[in-house]
């Protein structure tokens, strides 16, 4: 089985939403397994986070940046220097606006998993609603290629948002974790028997 944790905060419930469409794509690879954790929950979880094959990183942006309480836990995870060393990682984030400087955000969860030695799994979709044929029913219709983006009203409750295609988006980055960390981890336990 391969194990993929999705660990997020979600100051307002849309980026839970983005977290729940990224277990969902993991879970369409057969042998993948999701584990949804809570920020807050993360340090009380910290060997769930150790034992998996890939994890998957969410922050709302605000102000340019991960959350606040999802930073604060950024910085505990210094007592687990080395063990996610070699895991997959990738990273997905929601704001209230078109951009919101999303980009930021995907950037310090980057170096964050490097930090710690992983090794990051991009979206691997081209850019939709690019062109005049394109509509914001289209996947990636953000433009990200570092990591899933999206966008949901800042007046709207998490029932409104972040929209289908968005919610698709962070589906279709589960799924792309989830394969990748199955292969990965065949690789790995070939080399081991070997």
């Amino acid at each position: 089985m391969t194990n993929v944790a999705v660990v997020y905060h979600s100051g307002y419930g849309h980026t839970e939403r983005q977290a729940q469409a990224v277990a969902e794509g993991v879970r369409d690879v057969a042998g993948a397994k999701a584990v949804l954790i809570p920020v807050a929950e993360a340090v009380d979880r910290v060997e769930e986070l150790n034992a998996a094959d890939a994890i998957v990183f969410g922050s709302p942006t605000y102000m340019g940046s991960v959350s606040g309480p999802f930073k604060t836990w950024m910085d505990t995870t210094s007592k687990v220097w080395g063990k996610w060393n070699g895991k997959l990682a990738a990273g997905f984030t929601n704001s209230a606006s078109q951009s919101g400087d999303k980009l930021n955000t995907l950037q310090q969860i980057s170096i964050f998993a490097a930090q710690h030695g992983m090794i990051w799994v991009s979206l691997g979709l081209m850019p939709g609603n690019n062109n005049s044929k394109g509509s914001v029913n289209d996947l990636n219709r953000l433009g990200s290629f570092l990591g899933a983006m999206a966008q949901s009203n800042a007046d709207q409750g998490p029932e409104h948002g972040p929209i289908p295609s968005d919610l698709e988006t962070a589906k279709h980055l589960g799924k792309r974790v989830a394969t990748f960390a199955k292969q990965f981890a065949n690789a790995k336990r070939e080399l081991e028997a070997a």
